[in-house]
């Protein structure tokens, strides 16, 4: 996944209305009507944020005649789950670093710790 389209997935999920219409796909795939049901927007509006979805990658519509059924694009999410993964590990390995630093700090006189040999 390039960085663009890994923007463009964040994007999408950045507003509370599609991560909802994620959140409710992820128990399977529904028609427009069925996602629009719960919400106080007209049907045109569902249909925009489906637009951006879509455009992200994150959702998908076969073509054909209406009703056509949404569905998750699961494989958008282990993309992202990856690109979020390696940043996770450099962020857990500077924290190894600084407990084994603070270990060596505690294993250290007070005395050395200031500077001062006892």
């Amino acid at each position: 996944m390039s960085a663009d389209e890994l923007s463009l997935v964040f994007a999408a999920l950045a507003d509370p209305t599609r991560r909802d219409l994620v959140s409710r796909l992820a128990a399977g795939d529904a028609t427009v009507n069925e996602l629009a049901e719960p919400y106080q927007m007209s049907l045109q509006a569902v249909y925009k944020h489906l637009k951006v979805l879509e455009d992200a990658g994150v959702v998908s519509r076969r073509p054909g005649p209406q009703p056509r059924p949404v569905r998750l694009e699961a494989e958008v999410f282990d993309l992202m789950d990856k690109w979020i993964e390696r940043y996770r590990r450099q962020a857990e390995e500077r924290y190894r670093r600084l407990d084994t630093v603070l270990a060596e700090m505690d294993e250290q006189p007070i005395d050395e710790r200031k500077g001062n040999v006892a």
